[in-house]
């Protein structure tokens, strides 16, 4: 029974495995009851063995390829513990039973392909999202070429509705993009000029010309379908252990059968045909199929459920180990935060209301090139306020800038500048001041020509779904640690919003290191959450490292172990939930595959076990393991 997660390559009759596999069961199935029935009513024994011999041939010869396989390399499998099973059978002259082994034992086997075919389908079918074909400018023409032709800064015309049939980035045009196929967003994205876009993505009603920055076989989709490929391959360490103990157990198991026929029959003096009849019973039912394919059934299900969600496990070892997680640690930059400053607190000092301070500092800001200018200016804008144009600006390196607005002259900027002109802000004014530096935050004075504004202050905003998703992971029983270069003050004001249970400021990367290490000691296996890039060290010290990011960032995709690819935290919850849901179903399906195994060589003695219900209490287990662990393509988090 194949049971690794590379798919079969075998063929029969030049018919490839994959396609004739399904209908082996049928066929052994109708050859086994044919000659079943004819055999009952005196038909020729040639007929007999003819019909016997095709359903053994379609029952058992993939089963019997993959043995002789295995003993090449000078090991047993439990391929080999069936076929032996079957042929003693019919040596003893019990065909029918025989047959009954091979059919459920080739329709457990056509099952267990239709699952893994099943998770690995999931990933490949993304491959069919992109359009065989692009749109692209060849001098003064658009023609349509296949997407393996585009070369890169190719100029290539998505329209609205398409999708995008390479990475590129956009030249003209703005767009709403559907990215679920690639980073499991739920909602379209607002895209413009200069904003990167991935293949397989959906535009919405805008025209867009992209240009070409990746060649098809480069693109983030193709890349995360073969890094899925390639976590499939990889094993978890429970099926390691499962695939080195299934070596030792199938050569034990077939040394136990020929000692419990060779110690009755010539030591004990019984009778040859029911002492070997119960010998074949017991090898089957002590074949352990049901407990090998229990976690390669499981586990890839598991990595196919997070692909299509955004969440790529880099192979099975890893979705172990998030399993086992007690803390995890956060880079707090572009990870808990969104790497941009934002606007966070307006207050004024006059007549004037938040909304028409803000307005006037926009207008003078929006001419600067400054990344707290830009804050202002996009609060401004998301408020939906009129931004009036500004006169005679100026800007002022270091300090801030000046401008006229709507009569107004205004003077916008740090503390430095106006102490530096001798200007003192009124007592409150400066109480506030005062507290919103103590918090870390950024604040910019605001002057009007002979009187105070006001007071505008900037900082690094947390993600929107920072504080859910710390919550969330709470419930779980998770401790969450912050780690930042950032100064204690800034940490310790961001460390209070996101609600983590610690904080640690002022860290150099391997800084970061050393405490990933101390909280290990400290609370059990540690997950590390960056950006993976400045913090590839402490990624890669961490027992887990989880990437944020992931569309895009090469760095990402190659040096972590999971990857967030939509760029949201809350599928941190999902990841967790999805880890010890998959270590439950595989404990579940050992248990329940030992168990059968258990019962069953007992009743062999016991009672008498007949084969046929050997087989079906055998085979059936190994059904039931595959299906349990098949449900997890549907898990949905909590």
């Amino acid at each position: 029974m194949e049971t690794t997660a590379a798919p079969p390559r075998d063929s029969l009759l030049g018919i490839e495995r994959n396609q004739i596999e399904p209908v082996l069961p049928i066929l052994t199935l109708l050859a086994g009851l044919t000659a079943f029935f004819l055999e009952r009513n005196g038909a020729p024994a040639a007929l007999l063995a003819g019909l016997y011999g095709l359903a053994y041939l379609a029952g058992g010869a993939f089963g019997l390829l993959d043995g002789l396989k295995t003993l090449a390399k000078r090991q047993v499998d439990i391929d080999l513990l069936m076929i032996l099973a079957a042929l003693g059978a019919a040596a003893i002259g019990r065909p029918a039973e025989g047959v009954t082994l091979l059919f459920l034992f080739s329709l457990s086997g056509a099952l267990e392909g239709y699952a893994m075919d099943r998770s690995r389908k999931a990933i490949s079918k993304l491959l069919d999202l992109r359009p065989p074909t692009a749109r692209v400018r060849r001098g003064a023409e658009w023609l349509d070429v296949a997407v393996e032709e585009l070369r890169l800064a190719d100029r290539v015309q998505v329209r609205p509705g398409e999708r995008f049939p390479i990475d590129g980035r956009i030249l003209n045009g703005e767009s709403h993009v559907d990215q679920a196929a690639i980073t499991g967003e739920s909602l379209p994205v607002y895209r413009t000029t200069g904003d990167n876009v991935f293949a397989g993505t959906v535009n919405g009603n805008g025209s867009l010309e992209v240009e070409v920055t990746h060649l098809a076989q480069d693109t983030t989709l193709a890349r995360i379908v073969k890094m899925v490929e390639e976590a499939q391959g990889r094993k978890a360490k429970t099926q390691r252990r499962l695939d080195v103990f299934e070596q030792y157990y199938s050569a034990f198991i077939i040394g136990a059968t020929v000692l419990l026929v060779a110690i009755p029959t010539l030591i004990l003096g019984h009778e040859f045909h029911p002492t070997f009849y119960r010998a074949m019973t017991w090898m089957v039912v002590a074949s352990p199929c049901a407990l090998v394919i229990s976690t390669p059934a499981s586990i890839l299900s598991a990595i196919a459920n997070g692909a299509r969600r955004g969440v790529l496990f880099k192979g099975g070892a890893h979705l172990e180990a998030v399993a086992t997680i007690k803390v995890i640690a956060f880079d707090k930059t572009g990870t808990l935060t969104t790497g941009q400053p934002g606007l966070t607190h307006v207050q004024t000092c006059c007549e004037l209301s938040e909304a028409e301070l803000l307005r006037l500092a926009a207008a003078a800001e929006r001419r600067s090139e400054h990344h707290l200018a830009r804050a202002v200016v996009e609060r401004a804008e998301a408020d939906g306020l009129k931004i009036p144009e500004a006169e005679d600006f100026e800007a002022l390196p270091g300090l801030g800038v000046a401008a006229r607005v709507e009569g107004r002259a205004l003077l916008i900027g740090n503390p430095r500048l106006f102490r530096e002109r001798g200007l003192t802000p009124p007592p409150e004014m400066q109480a506030t001041l005062e507290t919103l530096q103590a918090e870390g935050r950024t604040v910019m004075l605001v002057y009007g020509g002979d009187n105070w504004l006001g007071l505008l202050a900037v900082e690094d905003t947390l993600r929107p779904e920072a504080v859910a998703t710390v919550e969330a992971l709470h419930r779980r029983g998770i401790k969450l640690v912050m780690l930042t270069g950032d100064n204690e003050r800034v940490a310790g004001h961001m460390a209070r919003l996101a609600g983590v249970d610690e904080f640690h400021a002022d860290l150099m990367p391997e800084d970061k290191v050393r405490l990933l290490e101390d909280l290990r000691k400290k609370y059990g296996p540690i997950a590390m959450v960056g950006d993976g890039v400045n913090d590839a060290p402490a990624l890669a010290a961490a027992d887990v490292g989880i990437a944020m990011g992931g569309a895009g960032t090469d760095v990402a995709l190659e040096t972590a172990d999971v990857v967030l690819m939509a760029d949201n935290l809350m599928h941190l919850n999902h990841t967790l939930g999805l880890a010890k849901r998959a270590q439950q179903v595989v404990w579940q399906n050992l248990a329940f595959s030992m168990a059968v195994i258990l019962v069953l060589m007992i009743t062999t003695f016991a009672i008498d076990l007949p084969l046929p219900l050997g087989v079906v209490g055998h085979e059936g287990s190994t059904v039931i393991v595959v299906l349990n662990g098949l449900r997890l393509l549907g898990y949905k988090s909590a």
